[in-house]
């Protein structure tokens, strides 16, 4: 059974730094990617950030120059360093894997930035 486990989110003041961690357990017969969105209420849910198997990221334009998505593939993490926090980043923040066949989600961690 996959699982994927985030932490480090929590209260912070605007300007403020977190970093948000996802483990990954279980069995995956490949990764293509790993993925970082978020969710307020009553919106969808957006893209934060993806990194590919080839090491290349893409980010959201409302998260540029603030955030950077990191893989360690011998420990089965994800991390998005967020910087720079601004009060309309407060969210849940959920972890995703795309394999082939499949999509995996962690629980989420919520992240509030205060003003």
């Amino acid at each position: 059974q996959v699982q994927l486990v985030e932490s480090g989110g929590g209260l912070v003041q605007a300007g403020g730094s977190l970093r948000l961690s996802c483990v990954v357990s279980g069995s995956i017969i490949r990764i293509n990617a790993m993925g970082w969105y978020r969710q307020v209420p009553g919106k969808q849910r957006e893209l934060v950030a993806v990194v590919t198997n080839d090491g290349s990221s893409n980010y959201a334009d409302s998260v540029k120059g603030r955030f950077t998505i990191s893989r360690d593939n011998a420990k089965s993490t994800v991390y998005l360093q967020m910087s720079s926090l601004k009060p309309e980043d407060t969210a849940v923040y959920s972890c995703n894997v795309r394999s082939p066949t499949n999509r995996y989600w962690g629980q989420g961690t919520q992240v509030t930035v205060s003003s």
